[in-house]
C-alpha cells in the first residue's frame, strides 16, 4: 500500500469590499475596471465649455465684464448651425480663452467666470 499525501489545494483569496447604494450596504468583489475608474467630479458652472466641436463666430463679452444668468456670451458654428452660449450663472468674466475664427474641440473651456 502506497503512502499518498494530499497536497493542499491553493485557493485564491478574494477580498470583499463594502459598497453603499441608497443606504444599503453590500459586500462584493470589485472589478479592476471599477477600481481604476475616474472619480465623479461635480460640474463647475463658472467654467463654460462647448458641447460639440465647432468654430467661434462672434464673442459678446470681454475680461472684466459683469454678466447675468442667461446673457449671451458667444456664438459658435457647429454642423452648419449657429449655437448661442449663455451664461449659466451671474458673475464677472475672468478670461475669454478663444477669439473669433478659432476652432474649438468638445469640452474645451472657452470662458471662465468668477
Amino acid at each position: 500500500m502506497e503512502n499518498i499525501k494530499e497536497k493542499p489545494v491553493e485557493t485564491k483569496r478574494h477580498s470583499y469590499k463594502s459598497l453603499l447604494v441608497e443606504n444599503i450596504k453590500y459586500r462584493t468583489h470589485l472589478t479592476k475596471k471599477y477600481i481604476n475608474r475616474s472619480l465623479y467630479k461635480p460640474v463647475d458652472e463658472k467654467m463654460i465649455h462647448v458641447f460639440i466641436p465647432g468654430t467661434i463666430v462672434k464673442i459678446f463679452v470681454k475680461k472684466g465684464k459683469k454678466v447675468n444668468e442667461g446673457e449671451r456670451l458667444l456664438v459658435f458654428e457647429a454642423m452648419k448651425m449657429n449655437n448661442d452660449i449663455l451664461s449659466p450663472v451671474d458673475g464677472v468674466v475672468e478670461s475669454v480663452n478663444v477669439k473669433v475664427g478659432d476652432k474649438v474641440t468638445k469640452q474645451q473651456i472657452i470662458i471662465e467666470l468668477k
